[in-house]
C-alpha cells in the first residue's frame, strides 16, 4: 500500500525537486499540496501526474486551512518546505497530528531552537518518524566521495571547501521576500551554506574525524544579501588536523564549487559533477576522475524517508541530531566571525 503524503510549501525548491521526486518515489502517493495563497498551491498542484486537493490560507475558505490537511487521514507523511523561521511550529502541528514529517534543512534559525524542537520530539514518545532534508547527504558525487575516503584510509592531514558564487537580483531564490529580508542569522549563508557544512561533515567523518574548534571571518560584499554574504573560517579537527572553509555568495568574477580531503594515503576531490580520487608514492602520482550526470540527492532523499516510513526505521542520514551538527557548526562559524575570529569550540 503506498504512502499517502502531501507537500506543504509551494516555492521554488517544492517545484523544482520536491514534487518530481514525490512522483518518482513507488511508495509515495501524492494526496494534497498546501502554500499560504491559493494561486501557489493551485499552480503547483498542476503540475502533478493526477488531481491533488489544495490548501491555503489566503483566501480563507472553509475546509482548506493547513489543520484541515492535517486532519485527513488518507495523508501519512508531510514534505514540509516553507520559511526557515515558520518551520518549527510546523513541524509540531503535523506530528501531533500523527504524521510522518520530512523538514527541509536548516533544521532550525538557530541551535537553541533546534534543540528545544529535538527535545520536545523525544519527549513525545511517538512512532511518527522526523527526518531533517539535507539532500548532500543522498547527493551521488558525496556518497561515491565518502566510499573512497574509507578506502584510502590513512590518517587526516587537512581538508577545504571552497565554494563562490554570484547572487544577483534576477536568481530567483532572491527574488523570494523572505529571503531579501532573512528574519535569521547568516541569510544566504545559512539557508544555502549548510549544505556544504554537511557535505565536509560527512567527508571528514568517513575520514574518522570531525571539526572541535573554528575562527573564522565574515563580510558583506553585496550590499542587498545581508546581513552577510562571505565566510571564511580555520578550523582544527579532535585529533588537531587543520583545514579551511571559504563560502561566498557575492562573488561575481570567482565561480567554483569543491571540497578536498587529504589523508596519508591519498586524496578525494568532490565537486558537483566529478570525484577525482589520487594516491601514489613518493615518486609519482596517480589521478583517476569519476564523472557523474546533473542532479541534487533529492529523490534519493524523499524515497529513503519513503523507505524509513515502510520499515518504521528512520534513516540516520535525516536524523534532527546530524542536521542539529550541522546548524551548530555553521552557528559556532558565525558567531566567531562577529566576535572578530574568535574561537569557537564546536
Amino acid at each position: 500500500m503506498s504512502i499517502g503524503i502531501a507537500i506543504i510549501g509551494a516555492g521554488i525548491f517544492a517545484r523544482q525537486e520536491h514534487l518530481p521526486a514525490v512522483q518518482a518515489t513507488p511508495l509515495l502517493s501524492l494526496k494534497a499540496i498546501y502554500s499560504r495563497s491559493k494561486a501557489s498551491a493551485d499552480k503547483l498542484a498542476k503540475s502533478a501526474a493526477k488531481p491533488v486537493k489544495t490548501y491555503y490560507d489566503s483566501p480563507a475558505t472553509s475546509g482548506h486551512s493547513l489543520d484541515d490537511l492535517l486532519a485527513h487521514q488518507d495523508i501519512d507523511a508531510v514534505i514540509i518546505a516553507l520559511p526557515i523561521c515558520v518551520q518549527p511550529s510546523v513541524i509540531k502541528a503535523a506530528i501531533e497530528a500523527g504524521k510522518h514529517v520530512l523538514s527541509e534543512k536548516p533544521i532550525a534559525k538557530d541551535i537553541e531552537t533546534a534543540a528545544h524542537l529535538i527535545r520536545w520530539y523525544k519527549h513525545q514518545r511517538r512512532e511518527e518518524t522526523w527526518s531533517v532534508g539535507e539532500n548532500f547527504r543522498f547527493f551521488e558525487p558525496i556518497v561515491f566521495a565518502v566510499e573512497q575516503i574509507k578506502k584510502l584510509g590513512g590518517e587526516l592531514v587537512t581538508f577545504s571547501v571552497d565554494v563562490h558564487a554570484y547572487i544577483d537580483e534576477n536568481d530567483e531564490y532572491f527574488q523570494t521576500a523572505w529571503r531579501q529580508k532573512p528574519d535569521y542569522q547568516g541569510g544566504f549563508l545559512l539557508d544555502g551554506g549548510i549544505h556544504f557544512v554537511a557535505a565536509l561533515r560527512c567527508l571528514l567523518e568517513a575520514a574518522g574525524q570531525s571539526i572541535s574548534v573554528v575562527r573564522a571571518s565574515t563580510s558583506l560584499i553585496k550590499e542587498d544579501l545581508g546581513p552577510l554574504d562571505t565566510l571564511n573560517a580555520n578550523m582544527t579537527t579532535t585529533d588537531k588536523r587543520n583545514g579551511t572553509f571559504n563560502l561566498s555568495y557575492g562573488s561575481k568574477f570567482r565561480r567554483d564549487c569543491r571540497v578536498c580531503i587529504v589523508t596519508t594515503c591519498g586524496a578525494v576531490v568532490v565537486s558537483p559533477s566529478e570525484v577525482t580520487v589520487s594516491t601514489g608514492d613518493k615518486t609519482t602520482t596517480q589521478n583517476k576522475t569519476f564523472r557523474f550526470p546533473p542532479g541534487s540527492g533529492v529523490r534519493k532523499e524523499v524515497a529513503a524517508f519513503a523507505e524509513s516510513i515502510s520499515a518504521k526505521e528512520p534513516n540516520p542520514r535525516g536524523s534532527p541530531e546530524q542536521a542539529y551538527l550541522d546548524l551548530k557548526l555553521l552557528q559556532g562559524m558565525l558567531e566567531s566571525g562577529e566576535e572578530e575570529g574568535a574561537a569557537k569550540r564546536i
